[in-house]
């Protein structure tokens, strides 16, 4: 694998980890501007949205602009956007520093897919794509509990701080190894925009909605199951979800290993595999031992979807795969919030915490349903084409020998 995706990684853990440190400070920059909590927590749901918004918008404003020279301002947008909310005096700068990260994170992870499935033979672009989402799951991991011990002890803005300065880590990488490409590619609009008519790129983005919404059903409301089901202390939740994050890292790579030898079959095993264990924690998720079991293999098998769904796009987005991916990366998180809604539903409607799980399965379920559902039409699609082919060869061997 290339040097350049260690360039790639580094800026996605960056990103990671802004995004989703912010869950551990809520209380903090709570007290610090005088607002409740659940308001504070409108900075998680800005930062979707502006995913969503940003990521495509981005994408198409940057569309005559080379993909490194893309990342680079991207990254440049995503260091700003840390500051501001570093030094925000007020909680409304806040949600905007957050919204201005969030836009670049949509484009990021949009065209830097591209960008490293490029960087390799076409047979390993899955797991370069896991290679650089492995950035991702590592500030789970690490960077999302270090940056929230940093700002318990030093203050929520010396997180942001230290994320700006990944920032500028990550920049300085891409600078320097992603190679310079020999001719402009940034994307084209029209030829970009033309593939959203092809059927199957949007039954790849359901794909990615209800097959990441699925994992996320049960991730938002790990805290309230394990501590009021499960019976774990509030201070065990740390090295749960610790669990959760190795299984995240390793998931990633392994779906990128098989999504590079047989994508739509790893895919069906795959999502087959995590609806049962988000059915299965339904009642797990009442016991600790079931809890530190399933969780990780939760963790594993949910992120094992993300290199196959990404690359399941950018494939049938083929000649034109860049607003196409960061598409899907808005769709993983309207997934996120879809999930995250309907599991506050189920709560709300008294079904209890460990009901997202019974949400978290049937999404997935869905999910499985659409795959194999885009798996059918392109069997079908390649037999009738290769008819067509019989038919044109017969036809000419029939012209010849009647010559």
């Amino acid at each position: 694998m290339p040097l350049a995706l260690l360039a790639l990684a580094i800026s996605a853990f960056g990103i990671g980890t802004t995004e989703f440190v912010i869950m551990g400070l809520l209380p903090e920059v709570a007290g610090d501007f005088s607002v409740s909590i659940p308001t504070a927590g409108l900075l998680i749901s800005g930062y979707a949205l502006g995913v969503v918004v940003g990521g495509p918008l981005l994408t198409v404003l940057g569309t005559r602009i080379p993909r490194k020279g893309m990342l680079l301002m991207l990254m440049g947008l995503f260091i700003a956007g840390n500051l501001v909310s570093a030094v925000a005096p007020a909680f409304g700068l806040l949600m905007v520093g957050r919204i201005l990260a969030a836009f670049a994170h949509g484009a990021f992870f949009g065209i830097g897919s591209v960008v490293a499935a490029d960087l390799v033979a076409p047979q390993k672009r899955a797991g370069a794509i896991a290679l650089m989402f492995t950035g991702l799951t590592a500030a789970n991991v690490l960077g999302v509990p270090m940056g929230t011990l940093l700002g318990q002890h030093f203050g929520w803005r010396s997180t942001f701080y230290v994320v700006a300065a990944l920032g500028v880590i990550g920049f300085a990488g891409i600078a320097a190894l992603v190679p310079v490409q020999r001719r402009a590619e940034g994307a084209r609009l029209g030829p970009e925009l033309a593939v959203f008519r092809r059927p199957q790129i949007w039954l790849a983005l359901t794909m990615t909605v209800f097959g990441w919404g699925g994992i996320f059903a049960m991730f938002t409301y790990i805290t309230p199951m394990m501590t009021e089901m499960a019976g774990f202390a509030d201070t065990s939740v740390t090295w749960l979800l610790l669990l959760f994050g190795i299984g995240l890292f390793v998931g990633n790579l392994l779906g990128g290993w098989f999504a590079d030898r047989a994508l739509m079959r790893s895919l069906y095993v795959i999502l087959a595999v995590l609806a049962v264990l988000l059915f299965a924690f339904t009642f797990a998720s009442h016991s600790k031992a079931g809890a530190i079991i399933t969780i990780p293999l939760i963790g594993l098998f949910g992120f094992a979807t993300v290199a196959p769904l990404q690359k399941r796009v950018m494939d049938q987005a083929a000649g034109a795969p860049t607003l196409a991916s960061a598409a899907n990366i808005a769709a993983f998180n309207l997934g996120n919030a879809l999930s995250a809604w309907l599991g506050g539903l189920v709560i709300s409607a008294g079904l209890g915490y460990d009901a997202p799980n019974w949400v978290g399965g049937l999404l997935t379920v869905a999910a499985l349903g659409v795959a194999l559902l885009s798996g059918t039409l392109e069997r079908r699609e390649a037999k009738g084409a290769a008819r067509v082919v019989a038919r044109g060869a017969a036809a000419e061997q029939a012209v010849t020998a009647g010559r």
